[in-house]
Protein backbone atom coordinates (compact mmCIF):
# COMPACT_ATOMS: atom_id res chain seq x y z
CA UNK A 1 0.00 0.00 0.00
CA UNK A 2 1.46 3.33 -1.08
CA UNK A 3 1.20 6.30 1.27
CA UNK A 4 -0.83 9.39 0.45
CA UNK A 5 2.01 11.56 1.81
CA UNK A 6 4.08 12.43 -1.29
CA UNK A 7 7.39 12.49 0.60
CA UNK A 8 6.76 9.10 2.17
CA UNK A 9 5.48 7.86 -1.18
CA UNK A 10 8.76 8.84 -2.85
CA UNK A 11 10.72 6.77 -0.33
CA UNK A 12 8.32 3.82 -0.63
CA UNK A 13 8.55 3.77 -4.41
CA UNK A 14 12.33 4.09 -4.28
CA UNK A 15 12.58 1.19 -1.83
CA UNK A 16 10.86 -1.04 -4.38
CA UNK A 17 13.58 -0.22 -6.92
CA UNK A 18 16.71 0.38 -4.91
CA UNK A 19 17.93 -1.75 -2.03
CA UNK A 20 20.30 0.89 -0.66
CA UNK A 21 20.21 4.61 -1.41
CA UNK A 22 23.47 5.23 0.44
CA UNK A 23 25.89 4.86 -2.49
CA UNK A 24 23.64 6.92 -4.79
CA UNK A 25 23.23 9.72 -2.29
CA UNK A 26 26.93 9.98 -1.42
CA UNK A 27 28.11 9.72 -5.02
CA UNK A 28 25.85 12.66 -5.84
CA UNK A 29 26.87 14.58 -2.70
CA UNK A 30 30.58 14.22 -3.46
CA UNK A 31 30.07 15.04 -7.14
CA UNK A 32 28.04 18.18 -6.40
CA UNK A 33 29.96 19.14 -3.24
CA UNK A 34 33.48 17.70 -3.47
CA UNK A 35 34.46 19.51 -0.26
CA UNK A 36 32.12 17.15 1.64
CA UNK A 37 34.19 14.06 0.89
CA UNK A 38 37.09 15.26 3.02
CA UNK A 39 34.73 15.54 5.99
CA UNK A 40 34.39 11.76 6.20
CA UNK A 41 37.18 9.68 7.65
CA UNK A 42 38.42 6.86 5.44
CA UNK A 43 38.04 4.04 7.99
CA UNK A 44 34.50 3.14 8.96
CA UNK A 45 32.96 5.88 6.86
CA UNK A 46 30.56 3.50 5.11
CA UNK A 47 28.86 2.76 8.44
CA UNK A 48 28.79 6.45 9.31
CA UNK A 49 27.30 7.33 5.92
CA UNK A 50 24.61 4.67 6.19
CA UNK A 51 23.72 5.68 9.73
CA UNK A 52 23.69 9.38 8.88
CA UNK A 53 21.41 8.76 5.90
CA UNK A 54 19.05 6.54 7.89
CA UNK A 55 18.71 9.16 10.65
CA UNK A 56 18.19 11.90 8.07
CA UNK A 57 15.47 9.90 6.31
CA UNK A 58 13.71 9.32 9.67
CA UNK A 59 13.84 13.05 10.32
CA UNK A 60 12.56 13.87 6.82
CA UNK A 61 9.65 11.46 7.12
CA UNK A 62 8.68 12.84 10.51
CA UNK A 63 9.10 16.45 9.36
CA UNK A 64 6.89 15.76 6.33
CA UNK A 65 4.41 13.75 8.36
CA UNK A 66 3.18 13.68 11.93
CA UNK A 67 6.09 15.56 13.52
CA UNK A 68 6.25 13.25 16.50
CA UNK A 69 9.76 14.36 17.44
CA UNK A 70 12.33 12.78 15.12
CA UNK A 71 12.29 15.92 12.97
CA UNK A 72 13.87 17.81 15.89
CA UNK A 73 17.06 15.95 15.03
CA UNK A 74 17.45 18.45 12.20
CA UNK A 75 17.72 21.35 14.65
CA UNK A 76 20.08 19.41 16.92
CA UNK A 77 22.30 18.31 14.08
CA UNK A 78 22.67 21.85 12.76
CA UNK A 79 24.49 22.69 15.96
CA UNK A 80 26.65 19.56 16.01
CA UNK A 81 27.55 20.03 12.35
CA UNK A 82 28.48 23.64 13.10
CA UNK A 83 30.97 22.21 15.60
CA UNK A 84 32.35 19.88 12.88
CA UNK A 85 32.88 22.90 10.65
CA UNK A 86 30.15 21.92 8.19
CA UNK A 87 28.84 24.99 6.38
CA UNK A 88 25.10 25.38 6.86
CA UNK A 89 24.63 25.57 3.09
CA UNK A 90 26.16 22.11 2.79
CA UNK A 91 24.02 20.83 5.66
CA UNK A 92 20.87 21.98 3.81
CA UNK A 93 22.21 20.72 0.48
CA UNK A 94 22.35 17.16 1.84
CA UNK A 95 18.54 17.10 2.02
CA UNK A 96 18.32 18.25 -1.60
CA UNK A 97 20.81 15.58 -2.64
CA UNK A 98 18.55 12.95 -1.07
CA UNK A 99 15.56 14.31 -2.96
CA UNK A 100 17.46 14.43 -6.25
CA UNK A 101 18.67 10.86 -5.73
CA UNK A 102 15.10 9.72 -5.17
CA UNK A 103 14.02 11.60 -8.30
CA UNK A 104 16.64 9.68 -10.30
CA UNK A 105 15.47 6.35 -8.88
CA UNK A 106 11.79 7.11 -9.51
CA UNK A 107 12.27 8.42 -13.04
CA UNK A 108 8.85 8.90 -14.65
CA UNK A 109 7.12 8.10 -11.36
CA UNK A 110 8.47 11.35 -9.87
CA UNK A 111 5.11 13.11 -10.08
CA UNK A 112 4.40 16.84 -10.00
CA UNK A 113 2.80 16.26 -6.57
CA UNK A 114 5.99 14.61 -5.25
CA UNK A 115 8.08 17.39 -6.77
CA UNK A 116 5.96 20.12 -5.12
CA UNK A 117 6.10 18.34 -1.78
CA UNK A 118 9.90 18.02 -1.96
CA UNK A 119 10.32 21.68 -2.95
CA UNK A 120 8.11 22.75 -0.04
CA UNK A 121 9.95 20.41 2.36
CA UNK A 122 13.39 21.67 1.31
CA UNK A 123 12.25 25.27 1.78
CA UNK A 124 10.94 24.46 5.25
CA UNK A 125 14.15 22.68 6.21
CA UNK A 126 16.22 25.62 4.98
CA UNK A 127 14.05 27.84 7.19
CA UNK A 128 14.66 25.63 10.23
CA UNK A 129 18.41 25.74 9.62
CA UNK A 130 18.38 29.52 9.19
CA UNK A 131 16.38 30.01 12.41
CA UNK A 132 18.80 27.77 14.30
CA UNK A 133 21.50 30.43 14.07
Amino acid sequence: MVSTNPIQQSFELASERCEDLTPLVYRRLFREHPEAEAMFRSEGSELVKGSMLALTIEAILDFAGERTGHFRMIECEVTSHDAYGTPRELFVAFFGVIGASLRDVLGEDWSPEIDRAWRRLLGEIAGVVTRSA
